[in-house]
């Protein structure tokens, strides 16, 4: 192993959306067997639990930091890295049997970081000098070869496992996924491919990038999707299949060319759609913060939950239709528009985006639709005849351009529904035709009684520059 340095790079958004995920406390970890390294190596240690609960399940994170002295050798590195991950799995396998009743149902990762402290100022052939006692990150990976041939680890297909990543291979990961959907789907993935290994007696990946990139090439990223799809026609919220759905997962299963561009688009739109909740929720805050109101009952995180909730190909729908507007004829834009969108990674969370009429006078301007967000939101619940459904969001998105600046400034609501029976469902959908059929004005006073329990939250506006370069329709 040399002592090659890592610098930060930007590792995307995915990072930070996992911060509204996290259910507990960070709990500091105290693992066996460290003292050795502490007194042969003069190494020091910290390692912290995390426990984020995304959206198909729990994710146990481990975070392991191991401070070494900058002159360590090679040798002494590789011993005590070896150390570091024995004493991790040695504790993971203590936590899972002491907790095999409460221990939740999901993936656990160990995130190990290997920094060089001290030293002394050490000149450079560029004549910069490194700032001594600034801890420098040494690269170092991990791989399925290193636990087949280097720590023998047994694995059962019948418990948990505990995957070893490290700092680098764990950040390079998430800035690839994009999404808390895919770096679940990774994470089974992953662990399948270590269990192929080691059935093998071979290694099935040579490198954590490697195995991302062929994961994220797999027609498998679109199963859910298209699970999702197929329930819309069932459920009859939808006529036929999604052909940017269609095309996309042929393509990836054909390997073509037109797979790598429709994978750029769906990252610039998981990019865009990560930066819109973000801005939506600190928008709130500051909001919240400067009125001194009191905090809500339902936790921010709650409602940014439902927005990052997305997997790649969701967000790539959402954004595409946002990007739409621009293309459509000045007529439709004067009298805005409304687009019932769907969640293609729950069925149960259903979009309304209404764009609004650019004419003040039109049915659907700002004026006249901003003030009704909640009814509309409200009405779109009773009306969808899908039992799943959980959570309605209205956007109201008005298009500003200012000189060469484009901008959207959205209104957003997030209804939170009831559970509700096929039956109350279906006589739900019978008072709606029997209100259209007698040619009244829509009132939800007859809903009010199933409507009781729903919650409904105003975000306030959001203003965000679109200077990521416009997707092609597909």
């Amino acid at each position: 192993m040399s002592h090659s340095i890592t610098t930060t790079p930007d590792w995307g958004y995915l990072t930070t959306e996992l911060s509204c995920y996290l259910q507990s406390n960070v709990i500091a970890v105290t693992l066996a067997g460290m003292q050795t390294l502490e007194y042969e190596y003069n190494a020091q240690y910290i390692a912290r639990q995390y426990q984020y609960e995304l959206p198909l399940g729990t994710l146990q994170l481990l975070e392991l930091t191991l401070y070494l002295p900058f002159d360590t050798a090679s040798a002494d590195i590789n011993a005590v890295r070896m150390i570091a991950v024995k004493s991790a799995l040695a504790w993971y396998k203590a936590s899972v049997s002491q907790n095999k009743d409460n221990h939740s149902t999901g993936y656990d990762a160990l995130v190990f970081d290997v920094q060089l402290v001290g030293g002394d100022n050490v000149a450079h052939d560029n004549n910069e000098v490194k700032t001594p006692n600034v801890p420098q990150r040494l690269n170092h990976y991990f791989g399925a070869r290193y636990f087949l041939e280097d720590l023998v680890v047994d694995i059962n297909e019948s418990m948990q496992q505990l995957q070893v990543f490290s700092w680098q291979d764990w950040h390079s990961i998430a800035a690839a996924v994009k999404t808390p959907c895919e770096l679940w789907r990774f994470l089974a993935y992953h662990l399948e491919q270590l269990k192929q290994s080691a059935i093998n007696h071979m290694p099935s990946f040579e490198s954590e990038d490697a195995l991302v990139a062929q994961f994220l090439q797999s027609p498998d990223l679109f199963t859910s999707a298209i699970e999702v799809d197929n329930a819309l026609i069932k459920n009859d919220a939808q006529d036929e299949p999604n052909s940017a759905l269609i095309a996309m997962a042929l393509a990836y299963k054909n390997q073509s060319k037109t797979a790598q561009m429709y994978h750029r688009h769906m990252e610039q739109a998981a990019t865009l759609w990560s930066q819109l909740s973000m801005q939506m929720i600190e928008s709130y805050g500051e909001k919240q913060k400067a009125s001194n109101e009191d905090q809500l009952d339902i936790p921010l995180s709650r409602w940014q939950q439902q927005l990052l909730d997305e997997s790649l190909f969701s967000r790539h729908e959402l954004v595409r239709t946002l990007y739409r507007y621009p293309k459509q004829n000045e007529a439709l834009r004067n009298t805005g528009y409304v687009v019932h969108q769907h969640s293609y990674e729950s069925l149960g969370r259903h979009y309304v985006l209404i764009f609004y009429g650019q004419d003040s006078a039109a049915k659907h301007s700002k004026g006249a639709i901003q003030p009704n967000l909640a009814k509309i939101a409200q009405d779109v619940a009773t009306r969808l005849p899908i039992i799943e459904l959980h959570h309605v969001v209205v956007l109201g998105i008005d298009f500003v351009t200012e000189g060469a600046e484009s901008f959207m400034d959205i209104d957003l609501w997030i209804q939170s529904v009831d559970t509700m029976t096929q039956r109350e469902r279906q006589l739900t959908k019978k008072l709606q035709q029997l209100k259209q059929t007698s040619a009244q004005t829509p009132d939800q006073s007859s809903n009010q009684n199933i409507d009781a329990q729903r919650q409904t939250e105003k975000l306030p506006q959001v203003r965000l520059n679109l200077s990521i370069p416009a997707k092609k329709d597909n």
